[in-house]
């Protein structure tokens, strides 16, 4: 036991998920993204066959953005891992402040916060976590540039840590398979929660993000994975807009999906 604990302290994880010799870049999923009015990136890994599909390879393996929601992945795997967050079912009682988003003005479990986002939840999560303690998994797992600059309750909003496309789609693939320095329990508790649609053709996880860059542009995150026939592809996307009133929430969902139904998703003949 000792010496697995050790393992953990002194392994890193480094997340780049892509090399040249496996990807395939397939410019005609632009279509997607001009009728979205939206710039961005994709890409799709094909675990069974190692190889990677993907739109804007610039973009998804060079620049870095704030992870804006889709660090609760990360904060929720470092909560679980030292017992900051017992279980998915663990409730953190509502502050009694009123925010603009209906959902998060009540008692919440992690797994209610995770799927409705709710930053008041995981901002008191990082608080218990601390900041040093925070800074040791980050560094650990190698995420992004792993600068948690600022409040230790908005650091992951507030356009200093970045992480790119590459970045994001290897964490989810290595905690998919317990590839992480984290428990086995800890990883599948966060993938568990991923999980958003389930039926006889394909299952659906996924963690969005949104929020402003340093110029004000609308920005917006989607990254999971979906099976069928019980085999993952793993995918993540990133879009921006000029416009920092677009909202990008529903848009973000529309070309996610158009773009899995493009490559022959959801009927469950992959």
């Amino acid at each position: 036991m000792l010496k697995t604990l050790f393992t953990l302290l002194v392994l890193t994880i480094f997340l780049n998920a892509c090399s040249n010799n496996n990807v395939t870049e397939d410019q005609d999923l632009k279509k997607f993204f001009d009728s979205a009015r939206v710039n961005g990136c994709f890409g799709l890994f094909d675990n069974g066959q190692g190889a990677f599909t993907i739109y804007n390879l610039k973009r998804y393996r060079d620049s870095a953005y704030c992870p804006f929601s889709t660090f609760k992945i990360m904060n929720s795997l470092i909560g679980i891992q030292i017992g900051v967050i017992k279980n998915e079912k663990m409730v953190i009682k509502w502050d009694s402040i009123t925010r603009w988003n209906p959902d998060w003005n009540k008692d919440l479990t992690m797994e209610e916060a995770f799927k409705v986002s709710a930053v008041p939840y995981y901002q008191e999560v990082a608080r218990r976590i601390g900041r040093d303690t925070m800074k040791k998994w980050i560094d650990l797992v190698g995420y992004g540039n792993r600068n948690i600059g600022g409040p230790i309750d908005s650091f992951w909003l507030n356009n200093r840590l970045k992480i790119t496309a590459d970045e994001e789609l290897g964490l989810v693939k290595k905690m998919y398979f317990n590839q992480l320095p984290f428990f086995a329990r800890t990883q599948e508790i966060v993938s568990k929660v991923m999980l958003r649609e389930d039926n006889s053709n394909y299952k659906l996880s996924y963690k969005t993000g949104t929020g402003h860059t340093e110029n004000g542009r609308s920005f917006g995150w989607i990254v999971g994975w979906i099976e069928e026939n019980k085999h993952p592809y793993f995918f993540v996307m990133n879009v921006d807009s000029p416009d920092p009133k677009m909202d990008l929430k529903e848009p973000r969902m529309h070309l996610i999906k158009s773009i899995l139904v493009e490559l022959g998703f959801f009927n469950g003949k992959k």
